[in-house]
């Protein structure tokens, strides 16, 4: 049987460990990261501005219906002809509503905006 004998000198090389370094970044390193992660937020939020949200009132080739009042007639008048089937309370309302009238009261050559749900 051989034996075998290791001298004091001669050691096995001990494992070396590599330092944990912590990332460090520089001013200008922070303002690339901050830039990057702004980025998509600003365009959408520019993106979300120039188009409006979305949202779109239009559906088509849009027409605006008038009716002029003439010499004698009262809104309750032009509200009945307008819509003889339903409520002329309700056509005077929606008349003075949608034509900003601070009353009920017209004069003769005034227009008025009919709403569309009178139109035929």
């Amino acid at each position: 049987m051989t034996a075998i004998s290791y001298d004091s000198w001669v050691s096995t090389p001990a494992r070396t460990v590599a330092p944990r370094t912590r990332l460090r970044l520089t001013r200008r390193g922070r303002v690339v990261i901050a830039v990057l992660v702004a980025l998509p937020l600003v365009l959408a939020l520019i993106s979300m501005a120039l188009n409006g949200g979305g949202a779109t009132a239009t559906s088509g080739a849009s027409t605006v219906t008038t009716v002029t009042v003439e010499s004698g007639q009262s809104l309750w008048q032009v509200a009945s002809m307008i819509a003889p089937g339903s409520s002329t309370a309700d056509v005077v309302s929606d008349l003075i509503a949608i034509n900003n009238l601070t009353s009920a009261s017209v004069h003769p050559g005034q227009q008025l905006i009919v709403p569309d749900r009178y139109v035929d």
